[in-house]
């Protein structure tokens, strides 16, 4: 081959890169607009709570979860009570262990180097938007079926902008107040609405989302404080563990 067709072939190559990626930040748009509200909750009430705009994009950035930091924030005192954040965070963010063991198939032809930061960035939505492109292409005959470029185009401006609009309200928040009067809370579960439908496979396959539900609304009725999101979390769990084996 020559020089010169070795220089179009890597020029093809990162294009095509480029296109993934821009494929990837497309497709994550409309939910990535969705997250931006509901950053400026958490980072409004992690300032009324105490912690600093310096503190709060750490928070964020080096965990990197939502609803487990929500749940800390409900939990934050001064000081902290640190193993039971710790508990409750792993409790939450422990849906993650099922949510890479869904993307792993995809993953085998990659290397660990490139693997481990890809998890790193993943969240409800990148997870959802990289799973349902690489179920697409898989039935597509496509291979390999999971683009890393096209993930990375989803999941790096969530990343970006969860960590930006966070400080954002961190530094927004004692002059604004109570940010939930603005109706901003309303963009978590409207973003997890957009999420569920486009990954709703029936009624069946929803049973475990059904069953974590139930058992953190009757525990947030009955039980006062936090606990509703740990018994959420472990039901919705364990209900996923039965109904798997019952198949």
């Amino acid at each position: 081959m020559s020089v010169s067709e070795i220089a179009l072939a890597e020029g093809q190559i990162s294009q095509g890169r480029g296109g993934e990626f821009r494929r990837g930040l497309a497709a994550s748009t409309p939910v990535l607009l969705g997250i931006i509200p509901y950053a400026l909750v958490l980072g409004a009430q992690g300032a009324q709570k105490g912690l600093s705009v310096v503190e709060v994009p750490m928070m964020t950035g080096f965990n990197f979860a939502g609803g487990s930091e929500f749940a800390a924030i409900q939990l934050w005192t001064s000081p902290p009570h640190i193993l039971l954040i710790a508990a409750i965070t792993f409790l939450v963010n422990s849906r993650h262990l099922l949510m890479g063991a869904a993307l792993a198939p995809f993953l085998a032809h990659l290397p660990k180097r490139k693997v481990f930061p890809a998890l790193f960035l993943m969240c409800d939505e990148s997870w959802a938007v990289g799973l349902a492109d690489a179920q697409r292409r898989a039935a597509q005959g496509l291979r390999p079926a999971f683009s890393l470029p096209f993930y990375l185009g989803a999941a790096l401006p969530f990343y970006l902008a969860w960590v930006v609009f966070t400080t954002c309200g961190a530094a927004l928040g004692p002059v604004l107040g109570d940010v939930e009067k603005y109706g901003f809370a309303m963009a978590f579960p409207a973003v997890f609405l957009v999420l569920m439908r486009g990954m709703w496979k029936g009624f069946a396959a929803a049973r475990p989302w059904l069953v974590s539900l139930v058992v953190a609304a009757l525990t947030y009725l009955i039980v006062p404080g936090a606990w509703y999101v740990a018994a959420g979390a472990l039901s919705g769990l364990a209900a996923a563990c039965f109904l798997a084996g019952d198949k």
